[in-house]
Parts: structure tokens; C-alpha cells; sequence
């Protein structure tokens, strides 16, 4: 019904500490937080002109649209905090400061992590093998013997 093809996801681990100095005093958190980054294909994207019928091959090009990231989705179960610094902290707003700031970052952290060339690249593989089969297997049943080809439009 959404029209999205989730050939691949994954689980990274953001590990980001924050630091903050007040009144000569220091305070320090350190967040380590889990999250799952899912890998999306807006099939809804695909219109007749992302696909190419070669009848002298009897080839099927479909082209693709950009794999797009949805998340991360955070594992609140799976957080933890290590800190130091418990009097600044308590008598300032510091606590609340290094917990955004950390937040912040991690969230950075993982998108980073998700956008990295392996992970990208896997999930392109996923899709791309997803796609061929899903168009393979109505040309087969129709008794086609036809080659399935796939490709991103960035490619």
C-alpha cells in the first residue's frame, strides 16, 4: 500500500560524548545510543518512463529512483549515559546542555554511519536484486524469456 520497497536495514551504535566548564568546574556525559536506519525505494516513484523494453533482446531496463533513508529509530532500551561532573550538573543547567548537545550528535553520528559507501552500497545490491525478481518472475509466468536489468537514475 506505501509503495516502499525496504531492501535493506541496519543497526548502528552512536557513541558521543559532551563536555562543559562553568565556575571552574567541569561536567562530562557520554551517551552510547543504538539506532536502526531502514533503506527505502519510493516504488511509487518508478512511471513508464523508468522502464525500457528492448524486444530484439528481450530486455527489461527499470530505473530507479534514490534509495532515501528512513529513521533512525531509536532503541530508547538500548541507551546509555555515563557521567562525571554531578556539582556543576546540579547546581546549573549543564545537565541539560551536554543532553542536547549529545542528542544532537548522535543522531548526526548515525545518519553518518548510514550514509557511509558500504552500507549504501549493500543496499543498492538488496533493491536492485528485489526489483529484478519482482519483474522477472510476471515475465516468466507469461512464458518470456527475458533478462531483467536495474539500475539507480544517479547511476
Amino acid at each position: 500500500e506505501q509503495q516502499r520497497l525496504v531492501p535493506f536495514t541496519a543497526r548502528y551504535v552512536a557513541v558521543v560524548t559532551s563536555r562543559q566548564s562553568k565556575l571552574g568546574l567541569e561536567a562530562e556525559k557520554t551517551l552510547i545510543m543504538p539506532g536502526t536506519v531502514r533503506y527505502e525505494v519510493d516504488l511509487a516513484a518508478i512511471s513508464a518512463t523508468d522502464l525500457a523494453w528492448n524486444a530484439e533482446t528481450q530486455e527489461l531496463t527499470v530505473t530507479l529512483p534514490p534509495i532515501r533513508l528512513a529513521g533512525p529509530e531509536i532503541d530508547m532500551a538500548g541507551i546509555r549515559e555515563f557521567r562525571d561532573g554531578e556539582v556543576l550538573m546540579f547546581f546549573t543547567d549543564a545537565e541539560q546542555r551536554l543532553d542536547a548537545a549529545n542528542r544532537a550528535a548522535a543522531m548526526r553520528a548515525l545518519l553518518a554511519q548510514a550514509r557511509g559507501e558500504t552500507p549504501l552500497r549493500l543496499a543498492r545490491g538488496a533493491a536492485i536484486r528485489a526489483v529484478e525478481q519482482n519483474f522477472a518472475l510476471p515475465l516468466a509466468v507469461a512464458g518470456m524469456d527475458a533478462t531483467v536489468r536495474v539500475r539507480f537514475r544517479q547511476e
